[in-house]
């Protein structure tokens, strides 16, 4: 069956995880083009202040406090959505929450917690989703990460958390097509974010986490996402670099093994003071409202990998979207090749390199 989606303007939303990063870009985003929204988060007062925003601009919005680790919350956000607006025609599935630290250094705990949110979370929106938009169609988006192709040292259960999102996804996806539904399944896999990620993830580092280079704006997710509501979309990438580094981690997964042992250890640190929270807000919502963290590095506002999947106007573009992501990979992998031989000192160089010329 072929699905359609609706423009945004026609269209209620269900977005998770709106009250911060891309959920908060994302939310801002789709009710400035005239999208109904059901809004959750686990920060109640900060929802109601997001609503009431909305609202002053002409807005409709409902904020619904729930964990979506919990069930019964994933089902109030369900049942909200049809109490107000009669059901949705997207449901966005973005709460997620990290933690940095060697695997072996993180508590058992922790690390179950964030499978509860990341995994068990978009397990259950999916499912409640599923049985939403199953009589009229519809989409459903799960935002994963390039970490769901590739995973990252440092942020291991992140990165695996990410992998079984994608599982999933194709697994539902496919599931749905067989029996004809009329819903479309997307996955959303960003690279480095500049969200308050690095603020709210549990924090087992001697300093203040950072991601690594390139760094994206959380409006480039934000645009991919709506654009995904209305354009039936299987995956895509967020950020030239998430494309970059999957290829060259598919054609070459060895050389990515050396890459990043060799620079995504230290990309990770700030030397800042680490914040008093260890656990941000694995456990305990935040409360800032925030879009945006703080980033040592330059932040990419403009993407040609991203401009070419969603606004193909010429074949031309296409060609050179495709040329130019080409090159960024051959050069990182020829950085790579440079491991096997190369002194430490110039293998770090050359490695540094071919992650710049991938970003």
């Amino acid at each position: 069956m072929k699905v359609r989606l609706k423009k945004l303007r026609d269209q209620v939303i269900v977005l998770t995880g709106a009250s911060s990063g891309i959920g908060l870009v994302t939310t801002r985003m789709a009710a400035q083009r005239g999208a109904r929204l059901v809004l959750a988060a686990r920060s109640d007062p900060e929802l109601q202040q997001l609503v009431q925003e909305i609202r002053a601009r002409g807005g409709q919005a409902v904020a619904v406090a729930a964990d979506v680790g919990k069930p019964e919350d994933i089902q109030r956000i369900a049942d909200t959505a049809s109490a107000h607006f009669g059901g949705c025609d997207t449901w966005v599935n973005n709460a997620g929450v990290t933690s940095f630290g060697r695997i072996e250094e993180i508590a058992m705990e922790d690390h179950r917690h964030l499978f509860e949110t990341n995994f068990w979370g978009m397990v259950y929106g999916s499912l409640a989703a599923v049985r939403l938009l199953r009589p009229h169609g519809g989409a459903l988006i799960n935002v994963g990460s390039v970490a769901s192709d590739r995973a990252f040292p440092i942020q291991g259960m992140y990165s695996a958390s990410k992998h079984a999102v994608k599982g999933f996804t194709e697994a539902l996806r496919v599931e749905l097509a067989k029996e004809s539904a009329p819903i479309a399944v997307t996955l959303i896999k960003p690279t480095s974010i500049a969200t308050p990620l690095t603020r709210h993830g549990a924090n087992y580092l001697p300093d203040h986490p950072t991601l690594p280079p390139p760094v994206y704006d959380p409006e480039l997710v934000a645009e991919a996402i709506l654009h995904c509501a209305e354009h039936p979309t299987r995956d895509l990438f967020v950020g030239d670099a998430a494309k970059v580094m999957a290829s060259a981690a598919s054609l070459s997964p060895r050389l990515m093994d050396r890459h990043q042992e060799a620079v995504m250890f230290d990309q990770q640190h700030t030397g800042w003071p680490a914040p008093p929270n260890r656990k941000g807000s694995l456990y305990e919502a935040s409360h800032d409202l925030a879009e945006r963290g703080d980033y040592p590095r330059h932040i990419f506002r403009t993407s040609v990998y991203n401009s070419v999947r969603m606004h193909p106007v010429a074949s031309a573009a296409s060609v050179l979207g495709a040329g130019l992501a080409l090159g960024a990979i051959w050069k990182l992998v020829a950085a790579n090749r440079t491991v096997a031989s190369a002194p430490p000192r110039a293998k770090t160089k050359a490695l540094h390199a071919g992650a710049q010329a991938a970003g």
